[in-house]
């Protein structure tokens, strides 16, 4: 068995590597290693092949859209209406999801597998141009992707005629600003377009059909269009001889928290289950300082908690999705027994009221009284008022049964995901989603914070311009 570990958390074992493979060597992001270990070959196995068989190829394999909602590739290129043209591809690196840094990680370490695989969507999905976008805090990956790029370029990679075929494209990078709501694909165009982060409607704004430029245009995000050169390379059954029929190929997750070796790993997916990845020797090995297991966010910031009798299900949409909540981002957090859960989720909602972008006035105003209330709360100046409180300005952005987590121990039942909102984005819900699993599953350490024995008068929240 062959080990690698040029840094903590990409060890690799004998698991299959797609994305990842090249992360042992130090000078992984450079065109020479690159081309020494593959690469540009699946590029020109595509080019070899008509562009309709390439996508065909691409539906076949299965892959899933890696940045957060799961959706066929192959069957989101296939949505853009025919005979229009020009038609464009956004790449989404603008990664701001808390918790995840899986993006970065293959922007720095390995630009030149995204570019191949920008250039074989473009080709297979019959795009005119490529716009990459990444978020505007990543210095480093913005340097690697540029300097990738300009040796692409001159390599004959990227351009007119590439390798001698009739096929051109060029490829625009872009970086933004850091707004997490950036992170929604309408809301990135918008930005692109030179306009402030602002999610569109749909519809009638699907991307796929309006999108750019009031262009029909695919946004994917990094991960995805990194499995493709793989994929043209080897074709859909070995990508698909990995994982299960409904989760094939590998995904990377990255895991942050309280495990004793947090990091970025790939595993195999459908199969792998939240215990392998906590406790296996090969990933997290355990949780830190001998403590126990408190509670998990399985997919991001904004996905419901998990609690430990959920460490068996495997990475997969569709099961984690029943139990209520969603794999995401591929953002694992980890929360041992010492953890203040209040806090916890007091730090998460302040993140999401703080990157609303104002549009929606649930999300606007709902987010930032979720944070004052859980703030007095956390504070010691709540009442038990505030704990209902919490509850009904979420229903003004979730309405009806919020998703939770199905805890035996407690006796819940789960509340399959996704849920309704009343917001264009995610934005504003995801405020409200670490409030309702902290409340739901740890009821008692709210209320342990404003026992009659604690409670003080209540001190009212200061209005915005200091009017109470």
């Amino acid at each position: 068995m062959t080990t690698y570990a040029w840094a903590p958390g990409f060890i690799a074992g004998d698991r299959p590597k797609i994305v990842t493979s090249r992360f042992e060597y130090e000078d992984s992001y450079t065109i020479e290693r690159y081309l020494a270990t593959g690469g540009y070959e699946g590029l020109r196995a595509a080019l070899a092949r008509p562009s309709y068989v390439v996508h065909d190829e691409v539906r076949a394999s299965t892959l899933l859209g890696r940045g957060g909602a799961g959706f066929p590739a192959g069957v989101k290129w296939g949505l853009t209406p025919g005979g229009v043209y020009p038609r464009y591809l956004v790449v989404n690196g603008d990664e701001s999801e808390p918790g995840t840094y899986k993006d970065r990680l293959l922007m720095e370490r390995d630009p030149h597998q995204l570019i191949e695989g920008c250039l074989i969507a473009c080709y297979a999905a019959g795009l005119s141009q490529c716009f990459l976008y990444i978020r505007g805090e990543m210095a480093l990956a913005q340097e690697r992707v540029a300097q990738a790029l300009n040796d692409a370029y001159a390599a004959g990679y990227i351009g007119k005629n590439i390798l001698g075929t009739n096929f051109s494209i060029d490829i625009v990078l872009h970086w933004g600003a850091g707004a997490y709501v950036v992170g929604e694909e309408t809301a990135l165009i918008e930005s692109l377009e030179g306009n402030r982060g602002m999610p569109r409607l749909k519809p009638p704004f699907f991307p796929a059909a309006i999108g750019l430029y009031g262009q029909p245009t695919i946004v994917n995000n990094v991960e995805t269009l990194a499995n493709l050169p793989f994929i043209a390379r080897h074709g859909a059954s070995d990508y698909t001889a990995i994982g299960t029929e409904t989760s094939p190929g590998t995904r990377m997750v990255a895991v942050s928290g309280h495990v004793k070796r947090p990091g970025v790993y790939e595993i195999v997916n459908g199969t792998t289950t939240f215990r392998d990845l906590l406790y296996g020797e090969e990933f997290c090995q355990g949780i830190r300082d001998g403590n126990t297991l408190k509670a998990f966010v399985p997919g991001g910031g904004s996905a419901p908690w998990f609690l430990p009798d959920q460490l068996d299900l495997p990475f997969e949409g569709r099961l984690v999705g029943a139990a209520g909540s969603m794999l995401g981002s591929g953002a694992i957090m980890v929360m041992d027994h010492t953890t203040d859960i209040p806090a916890a989720a007091l730090t998460l909602t302040n993140f999401y009221a703080h990157e609303s972008c104002g549009k929606c006035v649930p999300c606007r105003e709902g987010g930032t009284w979720l944070m004052r209330i859980l703030q007095r709360v956390v504070d010691g100046h709540g009442t038990t008022d505030d704990l209902e409180l919490l509850l009904e300005v979420g229903e003004s952005i979730c309405p009806g049964d919020m998703p939770h987590a199905a805890s035996a121990e407690l006796g819940l039942d789960a509340t399959p995901f996704p849920y309704k909102m009343t917001t264009i984005c995610f934005v504003g819900p995801s405020a409200y989603v670490p409030v309702h699993s902290a409340l739901t599953l740890f009821r008692s350490e709210f209320e342990a914070l404003v026992a009659p024995s604690r409670q003080r008068t209540r001190i009212p929240v200061t209005a915005v311009g200091g009017a109470s």
